[in-house]
């Protein structure tokens, strides 16, 4: 007879496993703070700079997409210390 652990279920097919390793990640709040911070740098990208006197631009768009970059790598990091040693439920469907 096989072992099971708490997550798992021996139906007659064999185990089932009921969680999931993490939960969806539209769940978190570091998603939401994400796209707020993604926005805030594209929308002062737009505003800061150019204003027609011939000089450079002090907040360009290469600086913009690399803060942008930066803000996904932080997100991702964010996201794989959050789902490290999480579980979720199968039965939990809504985003």
């Amino acid at each position: 007879m096989a072992t099971t652990t708490n997550n798992d279920v021996q139906t007659a097919r064999g185990t089932r496993r009921l969680t999931t390793e993490t939960g969806p990640a539209t769940k978190t709040t570091e998603l939401m703070a994400y796209i707020g911070a993604v926005l805030a740098v594209a929308i002062a990208a737009l505003l800061v700079g150019d204003g027609g006197d011939g000089g450079t631009d002090p907040f360009s768009a290469e600086q913009a997409l690399r803060y942008i970059t930066f803000l996904t790598i932080g997100y991702m990091i964010a996201r794989g210390l959050a789902k490290s040693g999480t579980r979720g439920n199968n039965n939990d469907h809504d985003a």
